[in-house]
């Protein structure tokens, strides 16, 4: 009872590293915490009085536990290849002036969601030996024997993954002032309906991804749009919900969450340039809404 009682307060203290490598696995908060939780079950029935690292140990089985799920979801995947997916991954909300040490963990790096939607583009053994190792530095020869490959081809794995992550990183070389001005200009322009405003704050090959769910929003139905005029002529409508929108940070960068009449009813996630917004990140669905964590950002009054 001593050494699981000692395991479990070992193991609380590596939980914020599990649950940020889950995270940047799987891109749901809830699937991250099932899938530590499922990590603490394992561990505890194993034992770890012969484990010398720990956290590499740990770090191994929430691996291990993460590939199942995204297997899992890419069978699932191929099975609906006729509908049109659109996800937006859970966003990790702080407010700009709370700062809370488990969420900063998660967003370390600037997890951006523009980073997590390319990730979902990646082969389930590409995105592990990407997020371990070049996110948590685990070396190849602990990453091959978890995706059933040699170090050499795991290396390989990463390459590619790397490849298609190239400029999803690019908010986090626009300085957090910069991207405010970003955002505020955004707000401005809607808010006045001003379409050229619009333009000028707006990359020509933005993208805009809108998550509903299974619900049928005023933003529609979930949906990509694509270049700055229909990007443009879609934000004129939001001028509407701009008194009700709140600064921010989403997932380690300038954001806003929307509420109406104290309800909740968007997240925005943007990427930036260094002179203006190049995606443009929409969770409406108001299921996964009801039961996000907003880091103290809260409607006015």
């Amino acid at each position: 009872m001593a050494d699981r009682t000692d395991l479990a307060q070992r193991f609380d203290e590596q939980r914020p590293h599990l649950r940020a490598v889950a995270y940047r696995m799987l891109g749901s908060l809830a699937e991250a915490d099932d899938a530590v939780q499922d990590a603490w079950l394992r561990a505890s029935r194993a034992g770890a009085a012969d484990v010398d690292n720990l956290r590499g140990w740990l770090t191994t089985i929430v691996a291990r536990l993460c590939l199942d799920r995204l297997r899992t979801r890419a069978s699932r995947r191929e099975e609906a290849i006729d509908r049109l997916d659109v996800t937006v991954p859970d966003p990790v909300v702080t407010s700009p002036d709370v700062v809370d040490p488990e969420q900063e963990a998660i967003v370390a790096e600037s997890v951006g969601l523009a980073m997590l939607i390319v990730l979902e583009t990646l082969s389930p053994a590409e995105r592990l030996a990407f997020v371990l190792h070049d996110t948590f530095a685990l070396p190849f020869e602990q990453i091959a024997p978890i995706v059933g490959r040699n170090v050499e081809a795991t290396r390989q794995l990463a390459s590619r993954a790397r490849r298609r992550v190239r400029g999803a990183t690019a908010s986090t070389e626009v300085p957090l002032k910069r991207q405010w001005e970003l955002v505020d200009a955004f707000l401005a322009a809607a808010r006045e309906g001003d379409f050229d405003a619009l333009m000028r704050v707006l990359d020509p090959a933005i993208v805009a991804r809108a998550d509903a769910g299974s619900a049928v929003t005023p933003f529609g139905r979930s949906r990509r749009i694509d270049g700055a005029e229909a990007v443009a002529r879609q934000a004129m409508s939001f001028a509407r919900l701009a008194p009700g929108a709140r600064r921010a940070i989403v997932n380690g960068s300038a954001g806003l969450v929307v509420f109406i009449e104290g309800r909740r009813y968007a997240v925005l996630a943007m990427s930036f340039g260094p002179d203006s917004i190049r995606e443009l990140d929409i969770l409406v669905d108001p299921e996964r809404l009801a039961g996000l964590e907003l880091g103290a950002v809260a409607p006015a009054g």
